[in-house]
């Protein structure tokens, strides 16, 4: 269990997932604080959760040790400048779930004296949204004033929200984003359009819809439990001259994979993109 008081800047839909899976573990509510301007957003996470809230963030920086940023990008700018004079005071480490800022922005804003190099321990993460129900896949970068102390706590706040894993470069998070964080809509597209695929071919919407969903569920756990590779796992489950074989051969003669590799690259392109206009728009 954290022994540390976190406080979230933002109440959205990350920020209840994440409060929500801390207080699962064990975490006290009065340990935790949300910020917002809208108390209208922040009661009912107080209210379930038993958390503090306050519509300063100021105030939520003077009152904690660990500050998750969970705005939205384009309010992160306004956000960092706002607190820069309590985050100097105080020396927390900050966590950032803000797609797409880079950490030397998030710096520079929360730098309160431009002339000095920043010394602020930043962790940057990229959830994606099945952390919504504690499954979710998060990809975290550390700056080099990150503690060991430090990586552990932002680890094990993450990880209230499923799998963690470490970045040794930054640069790599746009990949990360191209498949991860923008990952899930691929699933649903692929659910969808096989539940479209089952109606045509005479089931019912419910009975398509059932079937589509928990096949996709049974396969990545199966995935996700076996010590064997996709290209294994699929292999076993295709049999020669069978049915699964003859949609697999569609599928491959629709260049399926060159596919997904092309679309992967567009993601990984914008979220570099993103990357240039949220910094400087600053």
């Amino acid at each position: 269990m954290i022994n540390k008081k976190i406080g979230f800047i933002g109440s959205g839909n990350m920020a209840y997932s994440l409060i929500g899976g801390l207080t699962s573990t064990g975490m006290k509510g009065q340990n935790i604080w949300i910020s917002d301007p809208s108390t209208e957003k922040m009661t009912p996470i107080a209210s379930q959760f038993s958390v503090n809230m306050t519509n300063s963030n100021i105030e939520l920086v003077q009152s904690v040790d660990i500050i998750i940023l969970a705005v939205k990008p384009q309010q992160l700018a306004q956000v960092c400048t706002e607190i820069a004079a309590s985050v100097a005071k105080t020396r927390p480490l900050v966590i950032s779930i803000a797609a797409g800022v880079l950490s030397k922005d998030i710096e520079s804003w929360l730098n309160e004296n431009q002339d000095k190099q920043s010394s602020l321990s930043l962790v940057r993460c990229m959830p994606n949204t099945p952390a919504l129900v504690q499954s979710g896949a998060t990809a975290l970068f550390a700056n080099k004033q990150v503690t060991h102390e430090q990586k552990t706590l932002a680890e094990s706040i993450l990880r209230a929200a499923g799998l963690t894993l470490w970045l040794e470069n930054e640069s790599d998070m746009d990949a990360v984003t191209a498949l991860s964080g923008s990952g899930p809509a691929y699933f649903f597209l692929v659910i969808d359009a096989m539940e479209k695929a089952g109606i045509q071919l005479g089931l019912t919407e419910k009975t398509a819809h059932l079937l589509a969903i928990q096949t996709a569920f049974g396969a990545s756990k199966m995935a996700l439990e076996s010590n064997d590779s996709p290209e294994t796992l699929r292999k076993k489950v295709t049999s020669p001259g069978g049915t699964t074989e003859k949609a697999i051969g569609i599928l491959q003669d629709g260049q399926l994979e060159a596919l997904f590799a092309k679309a992967l690259e567009g993601a990984r392109d914008r979220s570099i993109e993103l990357a240039q206009i949220l910094g400087n728009d600053s």
